[in-house]
Parts: C-alpha cells; structure tokens; sequence
C-alpha cells in the first residue's frame, strides 16, 4: 500500500508537468514544527518566511512535541488566517513519536531526574496526569480556525513537495524531527531529493548551563522526545545540514523588542503582543537563517548523531570530528552555527513582522 500511494504521488508530479525550475527559481521552503501556541517563539518562526522577496513558502507541516498535535494545528492556521496568508496549506502529521512513549518518560523521569520541559506531556509541570495519546481539542484563547487541514498527511505532503521540486526544497526542522523521519522511511530517495535540512536543536555541552541558567532552555527537548525521528534524520543522504542549537539560545524575544514590533499596528503585531512570552527566538533565528544565511558569522562543521540508548543520555547530541568519527554509522557532516549576526536578525525580524500581512 505504502508503494502504491507513493508511486501515485510521484507520478502526479510528473502529470502535472512539474520540472527542474531555473536558476533563478524561488527559494521552496517547508516549515515543520511542533506550533506550541498562540503567539511565542513556534508560531513566530513562520514570519521570516513570508512576503519574502524569492522566497516560496510551500507549506507548513506540524508533529507533536511542544503540543498535542491538533492544537498545535489548529494555532497555525488561526495565525495564518489573522495574516492574511490562506494561500499556505498546513499538513497534520504524528501525534506521537516513533518509539518513545507517555510511560516510558514518566519512567525516566523517577529513574534520571526531572525532565524541565515536556511540552505536551506536562509542560514545566508534571507528566503524572499525562493521556497516553491526543486528546480532544479543547477551547482555543486565539479562536478555532476557519481553515481547514490540507488533506495530504505531513509525510506525504513533504515527499510530495520535494520531488515537485527537485534538489530546490530546504526543509526547516523546528519541533521533533518525527515527520520527517516518517518522510524517510517511506521514501529513500527523499533526503537526497531535498535541497538541505536546517533543524532547531542539537544542544552540545549544556550541563554548566542547566546548572546556573535556565534548565529549561538547556534542554534539547526537540532532540530528546523522539531520538529515534533524530537519528533517522541525521544518518540520511541529505546535501547539506545546517545545526541552529546552542546559539538560538542567545537572543531574547524582550518587551522593548515587542514594543518595537508592534509600533506599527497590524493584525499580526497585535496578535504578537498579544500573547508575548518572553523566550529565546529559538524559531525565528532558525527559519529566518533558511531564508538568510549570511545571518550566519561562525560555524564548526562536525558530524552529529544522536543516542537512542535507554539511559540517562537517551536523545542527547553527540559531536565528533572525522578524525575520531565513528565508522559505517552513515553519519552525515553537519555545519553547526556558533554565531550569527544579532543585530541584522532583529532589525530584519521586526520588519518582516511588521510586513507580515498578506492579501488572501
């Protein structure tokens, strides 16, 4: 079954006459990310992505993570609607990750110590009371979408896209790397179809911080709800890999920085202002280096994989140089940010948030 719905897929492709776009073809980006919601760091990394000059945006794909699934959804297409930016389907995807479980998690906890963040899983709270799958979409603070849900499941949805568009999709990762991982496993050819792979995550030496910082923004939560989606991903033939992990944690979404924003009124700066939460632009800084990568000043190249392994490091990032590498693991070099221009980020943050609004 699997077989024949992809061949389906990849032959629409062709019937419909897509082809290699020229040189000067829009930049297809794909949004996947577990859209915790309203407002805050998750919905907001999808306002470097639009009304950008070159920029196709194909799509917004969602997993679980941050939220159950269906709210994270229904928040993206809320926030789409107040923007004016209809035109964007948005693909459901997994609402659990591929082995880790409520249980096992709450296990871990009492074995390893306290997980800070659980998103849908209990938040900065406890997991005690934690269903063991979705539950009913509840009352929404930003108001049920009228939008409805692309009927194309996230993982078909990105195949899709990828071989309507060969070598020219980057896929931006900003939540749990489920989807496409479920992408890869259903087809083999498809990382190496995209154009790169840009993720959120990959935390590397954050003990000390956790320590005498925030343990909550030191904790690779995408990575460590679904290892297994991360391994999968990383150990796959992708061109090229962009690591945006430590150094999201830099810039701060501050009060001035929402003031300035919302100088100029429209629906998405109020709706930002709104529902402000003071965090890292963990999203923002990712989805906006998609579109930007001069953003980028630093980076260390390394290969990258990540632990799957019962334990107190299960989905903890694990680094080497190829001197010391491990071998046969079809580990994938990985170009690892380490610093970004700040200044041009914020400055290009607020202007994209102010012109955010489309005309659908």
């Amino acid at each position: 079954m699997r077989r024949t719905l992809l061949s389906f897929l990849l032959a629409a492709c062709s019937l419909t006459g897509v082809a290699h776009a020229a040189p000067s073809a829009p930049n297809y980006i794909i949004e996947d990310n577990d859209f915790l919601g309203p407002g805050g760091s998750d919905i907001q990394s999808i306002i470097p992505l639009l009304n950008r000059p070159g920029v196709s945006l194909l799509g917004l794909t969602v997993v679980m993570g941050d939220d159950w699934e269906n709210a994270e959804s229904a928040h993206a297409r809320r926030f789409l609607e107040i923007a004016h930016q209809t035109q964007i389907p948005v693909a459901d995807g997994a609402t659990l990750p591929l082995v880790n479980t409520v249980a096992a998690t709450k296990l871990r906890e009492k074995q390893y110590g306290t997980i800070p963040w659980k998103g849908a899983w209990g938040g900065l709270g406890s997991i005690d009371n934690t269903p063991d799958t979705q539950p009913a979409l509840g009352t929404l603070p930003d108001g049920a979408p009228h939008l409805a849900a692309d009927a194309t499941p996230a993982a078909m949805f990105l195949i899709r896209e990828v071989h309507a568009h060969p070598h020219q999709v980057t896929i931006v990762t900003t939540g749990p790397l489920t989807n496409v991982a479920l992408a890869i496993r259903m087809d083999s050819t498809f990382a190496a179809t995209a154009k790169q792979l840009i993720f959120m995550g990959g935390l590397v030496d954050q003990n000390m911080n956790s320590v005498t910082g925030n343990a909550d923004f030191a904790s690779d939560f995408n990575m460590i709800t679904d290892p297994e989606a991360a391994h999968i991903v990383l150990t796959a033939p992708w061109a090229a890999i962009t690591c945006v992990g430590n150094v999201s944690n830099d810039i701060m979404m501050t009060h001035p920085l929402m003031d300035r924003i919302n100088s100029r009124h429209t629906p998405v700066t109020e709706y930002m202002q709104k529902f402000y939460a003071p965090l890292p632009m963990w999203d923002e800084l990712t989805s906006a280096i998609a579109v930007d990568p001069s953003l980028i000043r630093k980076s260390v190249t390394a290969y990258m994989d990540f632990n799957t392994a019962p334990g107190m490091d299960y989905g903890h990032a694990h680094i080497w140089p190829e001197s010391t590498a491990p071998k046969g693991m079809n580990l994938q070099k990985v170009k690892i940010v380490t610093s970004v221009d700040t200044r041009s980020f914020i400055d290009g943050f607020v202007s994209q948030a102010q012109n955010a609004m489309g005309t659908h």
